[in-house]
């Protein structure tokens, strides 16, 4: 029950984030929400550390290390300013924001994207005098819906196309889920068309262009992010062509960071710089999440609802409201053997990869990519979504995205 109540209060601190004068940010509250069941014996060291994903851990430790170099020597605000420059206005930005970053994330997976993308769309949003909010939000709801249509888009989806029998699962996840995902991308723009309203005037935007700022680490940070991509379509051909190696995010994301690990002697504030706060956040999660789980009410809960929990409106529900509460990883690792025991369709496993995906549109804790673009906004430059300013388009956009895809997943 501790276990329960502890995850309310966490719940309770991120939405108001301020306790009297106190303000908390998100890390320190789930760090204290971890804590609390540490001390009380909720969960046990051993537990505790076993919990926490040294997979996830070390993936988001490189990438953070290529995106800290790619921020720093300039060149990610150099690359930025060329890619964006045809947006001239609000409307045209907030869709190649949310189609380029979408699809961007189906390949370099949703958490990268974020990591790499929230600089940017900060300095873009300082240099186009626009509402970073604006900005920010598209980036979330770009990472999110763009990385349901690829098996490789988010760690679930992995999880999925690795755990279940899926054939083909880029060619599956793509007949099932390309269309639908596209739709929902525009839709997402749609709605935050209509919720700011009155800064989309069709005011034209001015671009400035940056300068490179370390030409050495710049060369260095691009080879990490070419290195990124060669290791990544790798890994899609090895999956493909059915080549059993075991060929881990983990290593890409580390041997893509080797440049810049090579290069620290020389500039060792990039690592003191490094975004620790996320990675404190993840793994008081992993903690907290494990602790919950281990009460058993959960379990409880859905054996005494006694419904079919494999039909394909049962399995989005569930993913989306649990996903809110367990986190969508944790729960696709336990919501997979389930339904892989009770032979699910592949409807049902598409099901599963967008409910629990999608849930990151509904709350901040939905997806672990809105916590690291809020986290790296108000890190990098004070810029943040409050959980208010996140749900009141948040919830009617998942509502929409939900139906979406239900609707394709019927269809076929």
């Amino acid at each position: 029950m501790i276990s329960l109540i502890t995850l309310g209060v966490v719940f309770v601190l991120i939405a108001v984030r301020q306790v009297g004068n106190v303000r908390f940010r998100i890390w320190q509250i789930m760090l204290l929400g971890a804590l609390v069941v540490l001390v009380s014996g909720q969960i046990t060291p051993g537990k505790a550390l076993q919990a926490i994903n040294a997979d996830v851990m070390l993936f988001l430790f490189g990438v953070f290390t290529i995106g800290q170099a790619l921020e720093e020597s300039g060149y990610l605000g150099h690359l930025a300013s060329k890619m964006f420059r045809r947006a001239h206005s609000l409307h045209s930005l907030v869709l190649f924001i949310l189609f380029g970053m979408g699809l961007l994330s189906a390949l370099l997976m949703n958490d990268t994207l974020a990591i790499v993308g929230t600089p940017v769309v900060l300095s873009l949003a300082s240099k186009t005098n626009t509402q970073p909010k604006i900005l920010l939000l598209s980036l979330a709801f770009a990472v999110t819906i763009g990385s349901v249509m690829s098996p490789i888009g988010n760690p679930q989806n992995l999880l999925i196309a690795l755990n279940s029998d899926v054939p083909n699962p880029f060619i599956t996840f793509w007949k099932y889920l390309l269309v639908p995902t596209l739709v929902n991308l525009f839709i997402a723009y749609l709605l935050l068309r209509l919720f700011y309203r009155k800064h989309f005037d069709g005011r034209p935007l001015e671009h400035a262009s940056e300068e490179i700022k370390d030409v050495r680490l710049a060369f260095l940070s691009r080879t990490s992010l070419i290195l990124l991509g060669v290791l990544i379509i790798t890994r899609i051909v090895i999956v493909l062509v059915g080549i059993d190696i075991d060929f881990k995010l983990t290593y890409i994301a580390l041997v893509a960071a080797l440049p810049i690990f090579l290069y620290l002697p020389m500039r060792p504030g990039i690592l003191k710089r490094l975004d620790w706060s996320t990675l404190v956040f993840f793994a008081a999660m992993f903690v907290l999440m494990r602790s919950v789980w281990d009460s058993g009410y959960f379990q409880s809960a859905i054996e005494a609802t006694n419904v079919d929990l494999t039909s394909t409106g049962m399995i989005m529900g569930v993913s989306v409201v649990l996903s809110q509460l367990l986190s969508n990883v944790p729960l696709v690792a336990l919501y997979l053997p389930m339904l892989n025991h009770a032979g699910a369709s592949i409807g049902g496993m598409m099901a599963l990869a967008a409910g629990s995906t999608i849930a990151g549109n509904l709350t901040i804790l939905g997806a672990a990519s809105n916590v690291i673009i809020i986290q790296n906004a108000e890190k990098k430059g004070g810029s943040t979504l409050t959980f208010f300013e996140f749900v009141r388009i948040g919830v009617p956009l998942t509502i929409i995205n939900v139906g979406i895809y239900w609707l394709f997943l019927l269809i076929f």
